[in-house]
């Protein structure tokens, strides 16, 4: 058994695929908690600018 059993470890390892003989390694993130809530992102009010506004009359 070598590189062209897809069945053996070293099969696998040669085709770059995985399977019961050569399993994935487990991944260590762990999501937070409250990733599935997503905080309101309120938009931005932008002040009037003194620029924008007509003079006041006197």
């Amino acid at each position: 058994m070598g590189k062209g059993d897809r069945k053996s470890k070293r099969g696998k390892i040669w085709r770059n695929s995985y399977g019961k003989t050569r399993m994935r390694a487990k991944s260590t993130y762990v999501a937070p908690a409250n990733a599935a809530a997503k905080p309101e992102v309120k938009p931005e009010v932008k002040p009037e600018s003194a620029e924008t506004t007509p003079p006041a009359a006197e």
